[in-house]
């Protein structure tokens, strides 16, 4: 099948001239290798896209009851690091886009929901403090002059303890407080999807034991987190609960 330069082009720039061929133009629908790499180069892209808006739920969530009641302020913090190591790894690797794009968006909608847990705690000077000092992070992360490689292989190599570190406390707050406060249903349930398809892209597209171990974990945490939702939907917390 001969398509015309329009519609050619883009196909080419997301699977390759070897599987377009294969499976535009030869129809080869028996390529399970090429078939593979599509799903997962349009899951890949589909992952970046929704992660442009994958927290508003959650941002909206805090902003229109002007509360962060029941969000852990520790997992925020510790998600958010890790995210900055995960974008600066990932930049420096020259990793395809579609396989770390929705990090960047995360990034910054994390940073924003945080600042907004601090903001709501009524601790202003801190809100300040965290912003300037993700900024700093992240620049000085993507520096090779400030951060070597074998420090950044050995960094990334952290996030994976530390994502379970970030959600932990998100659990055990709400496992404690029997509530999930005011932790978006839709939020989660995005942060699940999203992290399962990723372990896909990454086994497809990358030989990374470290991204595929991350992204294994990320998604059984989330996917707890996603019980816990199911479980205490509509309860009230017993005991008002603090930013910690």
């Amino acid at each position: 099948m001969l398509l015309p330069p329009l519609l050619k082009d883009p196909l080419v720039a997301l699977v390759g001239n070897t599987c377009y061929t294969s499976l535009i133009e030869d129809f080869h629908l028996t390529d399970i290798e090429c078939i593979q790499y599509a799903i997962s180069k349009c899951l890949g892209f589909g992952i970046v896209v929704g992660s442009a808006i994958v927290k508003l739920p959650q941002i909206l969530t805090i902003t229109s009851n002007r509360s962060a009641k029941g969000l852990s302020l520790t997992s925020f913090v510790l998600e958010t690091i890790a995210y900055c190591i995960t974008l600066a790894y990932n930049l420096r690797q020259q990793n395809p886009l579609s396989t770390f794009g929705e990090v960047f968006f995360m990034t910054l909608q994390n940073i924003l929901i945080t600042l907004l847990i601090l903001h709501y705690a009524q601790r202003q000077r801190e809100m300040i403090l965290t912003l300037v000092g993700f900024v700093v992070l992240l620049l000085g992360l993507t520096s090779s002059r400030l951060v070597p490689s074998w420090l950044m292989a050995s960094l990334y190599a952290v996030t994976i303890p530390l994502a379970l570190a970030s959600k932990v406390p998100q659990i055990y707050t709400n496992y404690t407080s029997h509530s999930t406060g005011q932790l978006s249903l839709v939020a989660v349930i995005n942060y699940f999807v999203g992290s399962s398809a990723r372990v896909f892209t990454t086994i497809t597209e990358l030989d990374d034991p470290l991204m595929l171990g991350g992204n294994v974990l990320a998604s059984i945490l989330n996917g707890i987190l996603l019980i816990q939702v199911v479980i205490y939907w509509n309860k009230d917390e017993e005991k008002p609960s603090k930013a910690d």
